[in-house]
């Protein structure tokens, strides 16, 4: 299966098939996918939640306003963002390129100051910020999953506190960003056989 075949059989589940589970290997190259996404300057202000445990799910189903996804899905990913970058943060950032690429700590002294720059800019909102980040983690989820022929359905209507409570949050440090459940579509779900809807394609690009 190619991109796009993944892409046009993709749709958000509505009711998984409990019985089957994602396989641990597909689940590794969906989760690698996030982790190489792109990040604006890096910094991944996010933290990725995988929930495999069904007491653990169980738990969580009242926190979403339509539970039927997560009292079927195998896994649900959940995705928190930063509300603040914290200095303890930006400096284990620095000391992991250094480890990684062996480039000399003063050598980052001026990327080091351009973050501390943008990031205290008046008009820059570092949670809004980092919430955007981590949609782009969660588009290469959904993606990685399509190709590996794994269901999906994102979802945004849920109660943060009552997931952050569940997880055990630091509600000072992070919050419920945006949620992804995973799994196999049950043969009953009746969502899988409507015509994918999306605007055509003189509508929606302009080329200039």
């Amino acid at each position: 299966m190619n991109y796009l075949e993944a892409l046009n059989n993709r749709y958000s589940v509505k009711k998984f098939d409990p019985t089957r589970i994602v396989e641990p290997e597909k689940l590794y190259q969906i989760l690698e996918a996030a982790r190489l996404s792109a990040s604006s300057m890096g910094l991944q202000p996010y933290k990725i939640y995988i929930v495999g445990s069904e007491p653990v799910k169980q738990q969580l189903i009242p926190a979403f306003y339509n539970p039927s996804q997560i009292s079927t899905c195998s896994h649900l990913i959940v995705i928190t963002s930063k509300k603040h970058l914290e200095k303890e943060y930006l400096d284990g950032y620095l000391r992991h390129i250094t480890e990684v690429r062996g480039t000399p700590a003063e050598q980052l002294l001026r990327f080091k100051a351009n973050i501390e720059g943008f990031t205290k800019d008046q008009n820059f909102v570092q949670q809004h910020w980092a919430e955007k980040q981590s949609y782009i983690a969660l588009a290469n989820l959904m993606f990685a999953a399509a190709l590996e022929d794994v269901d999906t359905c994102p979802m945004e209507g849920f109660r943060a506190d009552a997931l952050g409570d569940v997880l055990m949050l630091d509600r000072e440090k992070e919050q419920v960003s945006v949620t992804l459940a995973l799994g196999y579509r049950a043969a009953d779900d009746a969502f899988q056989t409507l015509k994918k809807v999306r605007k055509p394609t003189e509508k929606l690009f302009k080329f200039i």
